[in-house]
């Protein structure tokens, strides 16, 4: 199922429970959307899936660069990671290394 490479959110087990108190197993998947976002630092499109709540958080977090230089490396994926990088090796000023 999907999960948002940039949280980590996915889906998640819970129980539906009725008036007579029985609990029924259900799921319930994170709205993942296929969203492109744009680097100021490195003025680049990257398209990534991520969760509609993800997307409100990034704008009220004054964009992209600074929610994902903000975010833990456990929560991001691997293209996440690499696009972090790429954007702190922007802002040191470093060439990048081979």
């Amino acid at each position: 199922m999907a999960r948002c490479e940039l949280t980590g959110k996915g889906p998640v087990v819970k129980n539906l429970v009725s008036h007579s108190n029985i609990k029924t197993k259900s799921t319930a998947n994170a709205n993942i959307q296929t969203k492109k976002v744009h680097s100021q630092a490195l003025n680049e499109y990257f398209t990534f899936q991520m969760a509609a709540s993800t997307i409100r958080t990034m704008e009220n977090k004054a964009g992209f660069d600074s929610f994902i230089l903000k975010q833990d490396d456990l929560k991001l994926s691997k293209r996440a990671l690499k696009v972090r990088n790429k954007i702190r090796r922007k802002l040191a000023g470093k060439p990048k290394a081979n």
